[in-house]
């Protein structure tokens, strides 16, 4: 009697008795290192070296049939025993069962067999080597028998099929073998199954069978590739028209599917293959027009290959025009706020030359105006603008369209939140191109109004100075300088302007409005300017007048060094035109020279006193002072610099990390002046002194 834990698939044995029991680790109670260590490779060898020799059954010669029997009975003893342990391995199964056959026992092979099958009969691997079993012992009926129970059971597994089917044809039975491929077909298997019917009938040349069941096959897998099989089917025994039908049908149903274009350039290829170069022509164009513009690149490429095969010099451009329009007409279509992608549109389009086409291109990339008002936005997409202008003014040459263009996009354009300097610009150029100077000065004073820009008025101002109206650049300069009174270049041009036509005292009248300003964006180019220009007026009491201003607004090192210079060159300027004797010349060269040296002391005294924290610049005044007296020559007088130069010190400064912490130490240049030499040597004797004092009063003590 069974005990009630007995599993029935372990052989009605407890999952206890199948247990494997391992030997309980022993506890190590003393886990110090021993003395002498051994390796793992010495452990292993030592292993190896005890290691008793294998054990082997001894041969056994059977004499007669009672060892026989008894040879049999111990084996399958052996393997009921194995069975009963382990009831769902399989591979203990199919090893019993081919033991059986070695033994010439077939009836008990077929027991085992079937055995085996009431344990797993999903299992195919059991059902192909029971009926290979068979077959290989001839018993075709029972080979039969097990097939066909492996199909019934089994109809998913296609090698069931197939080598039922082999086996069939092998023996001849063809009918049988056709019966059973109508038997599979009838699960509507794969597209193997049905392209392997297909090839049988072939061998045995049933082509009206075939056909048959390509009908079957195309209504059961209704794809691209089936169709495409059936078509080259019929091209292969010559049907011409039945292959046109083929794919006719083919597009009628699958016109819309994603896989649609492989269809379409297979049948404009069997289309070119039958000299139907015009059919294949229309098919390609059909498909073009049918199929997204994402999913037809492979089309594309085939149809610009058979133009250039077959097609003349404009067929072949139109193929490689409409592919890439079609590509940019699905880029600007996913985003058509992408500009870069409608100027490329264009350059096509002009590469091309229809005139309509450029122009609606044109129009339907102006006519998407960015959302937002800023100028970031609208950078790219005003050269759309542009780009049309210069189109309809030099390629189209109709210049009431150019008009309209720059008026339309001056419209557009939101002037009270930015604008274009640009667009102004070349309206206004194009209107003088046109020898329209009224309407030009209208585009340029709507400008002002409206947006005014630096570029603007320069252009402007250039205009009317070339055309030689000289109070109209004065009233331009003066609603300039309105608009940006602080704009040196303005300030700095209108005086030149001035200065041009021998107005010197208006010149000099603006240059003095100008340095009064309270606010200058270059303040130093501008008193440079006038500097200048009162040196090429050739008053010098002038010039020290304003370097005198300038150094009251700034003791900047540049202004000290560029006044000394002046007091220099002075000498030069006057003794160009003298016709005093030379004795007279070098007096007024020392005077010059004695005035640029009083400037030096001056701005040395300043750095000395106001400024001592600025040793560098005072050390590059030095030796500029320094080059200055060694330019003399013999009325220079070198030793006097030399006294008062720096000596140049190296020295160290702590560097403070973010963290407050000191991050290392840098050098740099330290300037000595002989002044503070002085000072620190009488502090160390006065150190000294007061030390000896502490001494002699400690020592009477």
């Amino acid at each position: 009697m069974a005990s009630k834990d007995a599993d029935p698939s372990l052989g009605y044995l407890t999952r206890k008795d199948t247990e494997v029991k391992l030997p309980r680790p022993t506890r190590v109670k003393n886990k110090t290192p021993a003395p002498i260590q051994i390796t793992a490779e010495q452990i292993l060898r030592e292993a190896r070296e005890r290691q008793e020799a294998e054990i082997r059954p001894p041969k056994q010669k059977i004499t007669d049939s009672t060892e026989l029997a008894d040879y049999r009975l111990r084996k399958r003893k052996e393997f009921e025993d194995l069975i009963r342990r382990v009831r769902w391995n399989v591979s203990v199964w199919i090893k019993y069962a081919q033991w059986e056959e070695s033994q010439k026992d077939f009836n008990r092979a077929r027991s085992v067999w079937e055995r085996a099958l009431e344990v797993d009969y999903r299992n195919h691997t059991l059902w192909l080597k029971y009926a290979e079993v068979e077959m290989k012992n001839k018993f075709i009926n029972h080979a039969r028998n097990v097939w066909d129970r492996a199909v019934t059971l089994l109809p998913r597994v296609d090698q069931l099929w197939y080598k039922y089917i082999h086996m069939e044809e092998m023996l001849g039975n063809v009918a049988g073998a056709r019966q059973i491929f109508e038997r599979w077909m009838s699960w509507m298997p794969d597209q193997q199954g049905w392209l392997s019917y297909i090839k049988f009938e072939l061998r045995y040349n049933e082509v009206e069978r075939a056909r048959a069941i390509y009908e079957r096959f195309v209504q059961c897998h209704p794809k691209v590739g089936a169709w495409i099989k059936y078509a080259k089917f019929e091209m292969k025994n010559g049907e011409i028209v039945r292959a046109r039908n083929v794919y006719e049908r083919a597009v009628e149903k699958l016109a819309d599917e994603e896989d649609a274009e492989q269809l379409f350039v297979a049948f404009a290829e069997f289309e070119e293959r039958c000299k139907e170069t015009e059919r294949a022509r229309c098919i390609y164009k059909f498909a073009l027009d049918h199929i997204p513009k994402g999913r037809a690149e492979d089309l594309y490429r085939k149809f610009v290959a058979f133009e250039k095969q077959y097609g003349d010099k404009e067929g072949i451009e139109d193929a490689i025009v409409g592919k890439r329009r079609f590509q940019y007409e699905g880029e600007v279509r996913k985003n058509p706020m992408n500009y870069d992608t409608w100027f490329d549109y264009i350059r096509l389009e002009e590469s091309v030359g229809s005139k309509e086409r450029i122009r609606e291109v044109y129009e339907r990339a102006i006519a998407n105006v960015p959302p937002a008002e800023e100028k970031r936005y609208w950078q790219r997409y005003i050269y759309l603008w542009i780009n049309y202008a210069l189109y309809e003014e030099l390629d189209a040459g109709d210049t009431e369209r150019t008009r309209d263009v720059y008026r339309e996009c001056l419209k557009l354009i939101p002037h009270e939140k930015f604008s274009f300097a640009k667009i102004w610009l070349l309206a206004a150029q194009f209107e003088i191109r046109q020898l329209n100077l009224k309407g030009a000065r209208q585009i340029l004073g709507n400008a002002i109004g409206k947006a005014p820009k630096d570029k603007i008025f320069k252009k402007y101002i250039e205009i009317e100075l070339q055309l030689g109206n000289i109070d109209r650049c004065r009233k331009l300069y003066e609603k300039y300088l309105e608009w940006a009174p602080e704009n040196c270049y303005a300030w700095s041009k209108y005086a030149e302007l001035e200065r041009s036509l021998s107005e010197t005292e208006r010149a000099r009248s603006i240059f003095e409005l100008a340095i009064t300003q309270p606010a200058l964006d270059m303040p130093e180019l501008l008193w440079k300017a006038y500097i200048d220009f009162e040196i090429s007026e050739g008053e010098y009491e002038q010039t020290r007048g304003l370097y005198e201003r300038l150094l009251d607004r700034t003791k900047h090192l540049k202004v000290w060094i560029s006044y000394a210079k002046f007091e220099a060159s002075a000498m030069e300027e006057n003794n160009g035109g003298s016709d005093s004797p030379q004795d007279g010349v070098q007096e007024e060269k020392k005077e010059c020279i004695q005035r640029a040296r009083r400037v030096f002391e001056r701005a040395i005294n300043y750095y000395r006193t106001s400024a001592p924290e600025l040793k560098e610049e005072r050390a590059m005044l030095l030796e500029e002072w320094l080059n200055m007296e060694s330019s003399f020559g013999e009325l220079g007088n070198i030793s006097l610099v030399q006294s008062k130069l720096p000596k140049k010190l190296k020295k160290r400064k702590q560097i403070t990390s973010e963290d407050g912490g000191v991050a290392g130490y840098e050098e740099y240049i330290d300037y000595l002046f002989p002044e503070e030499n002085q000072t620190t040597n009488l502090k160390i004797l006065e150190a000294a002194y007061k030390w000896k004092k502490q001494k002699i009063s400690s020592d009477d003590d």
